[in-house]
């Protein structure tokens, strides 16, 4: 069976739906150009295709009810022999070489994108073999996958090691590879954390082949014996998991949400924050903490608040309270005057009256108070005016997209995760969305403070966090075991949240360049800045247990 489908109907476009949907597009197109010598490939590769169905055969008895992701031509689909097997494809041309090699052998192959299944029934075993690099949304296909799956239904998931990268990238290059779409940057701990947050468990992992190519006798050692061996496994090509639905899923509390929204000079922004931000659990809060911004930035945000009177809670906090502003009895400085809910400084849900006292616009030419503060200082402020249960930062410069927040919430409502810190580092960047030093400088510290926090982070610099404000309560009641040394807020966060042993997860995000705007990071100076951090936290977090001089948390918060 030969199946089409047709471009999804993208209503109203945002520019962040049309981004992913062209995303996936691409590689729907790379596929295509390629299926004719796909077929090829294999055969010029099969002792690699070999030991991946060797891998899926340990797991898989023919005769089952098999689902594949992304099945290509169909081959490793056909070749387990499943009693009813369906393989889906986002590429056209990969299906109609499946049917035509395949179709007469009791299997249906589909075009269709993998994270909107076009059908409904359960499988007994699903594989997703070598296709989360190519997936635009990784954590919402492993998420859709309960939909096609009953309570003992396995899946198999294989993935490159991504440290083979400059080695697969020669072998294109010489011609003994199939040259490949551009890929997710996916390490072993980046998949196992993508199966936690889709509510799936892992029940085995596997490592195969340390050499791909057939040697004689070489090989079998290579891949047979020295593979078992853990500290080389992290060398192998390949990672295999199988893995299964959790058990009674947990059901999502109800939670109020306030989203801090730190801003300066980031006019052309706060429009599309306010439009683009969807509602968050049984109430959403956002409020803009403004840094003395020249440009016209504390005026849209005013006017986001009026346009969204009584419908959206909306609030204004002046980082850098204005001359005669009156910042004692509340500290906003304006609200949208929702109706139906209390809030800190609008017992009645009442507006509250602004200073009509403006800074002048103009070119931000060098250091002011609010650069001073940091973005750290706004974040406090917001987080100490905030109503929510849960508290979210979500920068204004929008490179994370707002449309993103839903998925930092749901671990939390779930209990999966006490802290959720994004990632910019599993997608690719869009051009210009990151700087290669800064890129570098993201991942030098993300191995810094995974060692030093005790879990892993690998994108420290990543603006949107995301924990309970009764967890951030005891985080501030702790600050000073640290001191006051974040100017950006991220790292305060962090160091507090390890040593209150909240459990972190990460939640990938793809990092777009900014559309208004500039970069407030300075490269050499916030580096410094870091190195010094890092300092803080292995004094306080490393040395310290080593010379018995740690002491508890306070916990009343």
């Amino acid at each position: 069976m030969y199946g089409k489908s047709v471009a999804p109907d993208l209503g109203v476009v945002s520019d962040d739906r049309l981004y992913r949907y062209r995303v996936r597009q691409q590689v729907a197109k790379w596929f295509d150009r390629h299926a004719k010598t796909r077929t090829r490939w294999r055969e010029r590769n099969a002792y690699y295709h070999a030991e991946v169905l060797r891998l899926a055969r340990q797991v898989i008895p023919p005769g089952a009810r098999v689902l594949q992701l992304g099945c290509g031509t169909g081959d490793l689909l056909a070749s387990l022999k499943p009693g009813f097997g369906v393989g889906i494809d986002v590429s056209g041309e990969m299906v109609r070489e499946a049917s035509d090699r395949w179709g007469g052998h009791g299997l249906a192959f589909v075009q269709a994108d993998a994270q909107e299944l076009p059908f409904s029934g359960t499988f007994d075993y699903i594989i997703c073999s070598d296709i989360l690099g190519y997936l635009e949304d990784i954590q919402a296909t492993l998420a859709g996958l309960h939909a096609v799956s009953g309570p003992r239904t396995s899946i198999v998931i294989t993935s490159w090691n991504w440290a083979w990268q400059p080695i697969l990238w020669l072998g294109e290059r010489l011609g003994w590879k199939m040259p490949d779409a551009e890929q997710n940057w996916l390490g072993r701990n980046d998949i196992e954390n993508l199966i936690v947050l889709a509510d799936l468990e892992a029940r085995t992992r596997n490592a195969a082949l340390l050499l791909p190519k057939h040697v004689p006798l070489l090989s079998s050692i290579a891949n047979r014996i020295l593979v078992q061996i853990p500290l080389l496994q992290h060398l192998s090509l390949v990672h295999a998991w199988t893995v299964r639905p959790v058990g009674n899923r947990p059901v999502a509390e109800e939670l109020t949400c306030t989203v801090i929204v730190p801003c300066r000079n980031e006019e052309g922004n706060i429009a599309a924050a306010v439009d683009r931000l969807p509602d968050l659990g049984a109430h959403t809060e956002i409020i803009f903490v403004d840094g003395a911004s020249t440009d016209g930035t504390r005026e849209a945000i005013l006017e986001q608040i009026a346009l969204h009177h009584g419908t959206r809670d909306i609030k204004l906090i002046d980082q850098v309270p204005l001359p005669g502003a009156d910042h004692h009895s509340s500290p906003f400085a304006a609200t949208s005057g929702f109706v139906g809910r209390s809030f800190v400084g609008a017992a009645n849900g009442t507006s509250i009256a602004g200073s009509p006292t403006a800074r002048p616009r103009g070119v931000d030419a060098g250091p002011v108070t609010m650069l001073k503060l940091g973005k750290g200082d706004a974040v406090r402020k917001g987080f100490g005016a905030a109503s929510g249960d849960v508290l979210f930062i979500l920068d204004a410069d929008l490179t994370v997209p707002p449309e993103d927040m839903p998925k930092f919430l749901e671990p939390i409502a779930t209990g999966r995760a006490e802290f959720i810190n994004g990632t910019r580092l599993v997608y690719p960047l869009e051009d210009e969305a990151m700087g290669i030093i800064n890129l570098a400088g993201n991942r030098f510290f993300s191995m810094v403070f995974t060692w030093l926090l005790g879990q892993r982070i690998k994108d420290t610099l990543c603006g949107t966090k995301v924990l309970r404000a009764s967890d951030y309560r005891v985080l501030v009641a702790n600050r000073t075991y640290f001191g006051d040394f974040d100017p950006f807020g991220d790292f305060d966060l962090l160091f507090g949240a390890a040593r209150l042993g909240l459990r972190i997860l990460e939640v990938p995000v793809r990092y777009r360049r900014r559309t208004s705007g500039y970069s407030k990071v300075q490269v050499f100076k916030h580096g410094m800045l870091l190195l010094r951090m890092s300092a803080i936290g292995f004094r306080r977090l490393k040395l310290a247990r080593w010379l018995g001089n740690a002491t508890p948390p306070n916990i009343t918060g």
